[in-house]
């Protein structure tokens, strides 16, 4: 599908669709649990989707009731599995060491860059804990045997995934366990929001420093009702939106351990006028500045980030994101690309970029989504100045399937093209 969209007259109040984040882990959470669970939600997309299809297989169930979720534990554990991924790199990473904790010999496939995207640190940590495991690089991913617990030591820099994954595992375990990260640690607010998950379902993580303790013979409790925080990760384009017109997203809690929650700071410090009241942040326009942005913990903002930085006056320089070339795409290229196509002036950097902004950019012009959701929304607030044309602009599908209806609803015009 190609659109093509202009939001420069968006104004008005959204509500934040629910945290893909957080679903994916409430997910698997309350599929390990001990009874039902209902999840409270306000939105699903193909990477939860792909998640309950494969808790389907792994023996448990999700049915609908309208956009909620209720989720049966796992029942009659197949010997073996395949589940598909689909392009979710999260829920490859999280299941590997879960279905290895599990006794399943697994196959784990996808599609789009998922072959492409690193999995070798958690193999590797597995395997040295009773698992075969694949050939290195070698996709779909195979994995078989019983996983035992002992010291796990991880890289910090490369995912958090990784560490997710294994919190989930370990307490199934009936040996104690530790995970050790060699520091740097990076995107860390992921790791306690995976903690603040097991929390809810009665799994107790110890944390000291770098070091992450987990008891072994621990059980899932369902706590029976759930809801699912809304999203700071996808909320970021509305509010980075707002920076550049007057916008309310609804729903989101300012005290969630997300850190994508960092994006209101952001467009403040940029020079927007922010203001929150209980659930509800609202932006309006501001004279915006260029900033240094370390993107370490953020990673997921920064497309929108790098978009928002066109339109503020001076250079904004964001590193320490060079892991953001192992995602949907390279995004570092990709973005550089979008914003070069748009007449930006920026510069790619080995682990980040610099945005020279405040120059007047094309009043048209086409770019690809780059079959990636993060780009789509970046290439959508760079309309605010330009007709801009997306191609494959179904790449949105990923995470959020009504972005172009928010689009609309709020004042802005989207155009499908070609909807091959």
């Amino acid at each position: 599908m190609d659109i093509t969209v202009s939001a420069k007259n968006i104004k008005g109040d959204v509500d934040a669709i629910a945290s893909k984040s957080y679903a994916h882990r409430i997910l698997i959470a309350a599929a390990l649990s001990d009874k039902p669970c209902k999840m409270l939600l306000n939105s699903t997309s193909e990477d939860i989707e792909a998640t309950e299809g494969c808790i389907a297989r792994a023996g448990g169930s999700v049915e609908h009731d309208g956009l909620n979720l209720l989720v049966s534990p796992l029942k009659n554990i197949p010997e073996s599995a395949v589940f598909d991924c689909c392009e979710s790199g999260s829920l490859i990473r999280f299941l590997i060491p879960v279905a290895a904790a599990l006794g399943i010999d697994a196959v784990f496939t996808g599609r789009g860059r998922l072959p492409q995207r690193p999995q070798q640190p958690i193999l590797e940590a597995v395997s040295r804990h009773g698992i075969t495991v694949s050939k290195e690089n070698e996709f779909p991913v195979k994995i078989s045997g019983k996983l035992k617990s002992g010291e796990y030591t991880l890289p910090g820099n490369i995912s958090s995934q990784y560490t997710t994954g294994l919190l989930f595992a370990l307490p199934l375990l009936t040996g104690d366990s530790v995970i050790n990260l060699i520091p740097p640690v990076e995107s860390k607010p992921y790791i306690d929001m995976t903690i603040s998950v097991l929390k809810k379902f009665g799994i107790t993580v110890t944390e000291d420093g770098c070091r992450y303790f987990v008891k072994g013979g621990q059980k899932y409790i369902s706590p029976e009702v759930i809801k699912v925080d809304g999203d700071w990760s996808n909320g970021a384009f509305f509010i980075a939106a707002g920076a550049l017109s007057h916008i309310t997203v609804n729903g989101l809690n300012i005290n969630s351990v997300q850190g994508d929650k960092e994006i209101a700071e952001i467009v403040k410090h940029m020079g927007a006028d922010v203001s929150v009241n209980n659930d509800s942040v609202t932006v309006k326009a501001g004279s915006l500045k260029g900033i240094e942005i370390d993107a370490s913990n953020i990673p997921d903002l920064v497309p929108v980030i790098s978009a928002l930085s066109v339109f503020a006056e001076g250079q904004t320089v964001i590193k320490n994101a060079a892991r953001l070339r192992l995602k949907e795409s390279d995004r570092l290229k990709t973005v550089a690309e979008l914003i070069k196509t748009a007449g930006g002036d920026v510069t790619e950097l080995s682990d980040g970029l610099i945005i020279k902004g405040g120059k007047k950019i094309k009043s048209e012009f086409t770019v690809p989504s780059f079959n990636d959701h993060r780009l789509v929304m970046a290439a959508s607030l760079l309309s605010f100045g330009s007709k801009v044309t997306i191609t494959d602009a179904q790449a949105i599908n990923k995470t959020y399937p009504s972005f172009w209806r928010e689009i609309t609803n709020l004042g802005g015009v989207c155009n499908v093209i070609n909807d091959r």
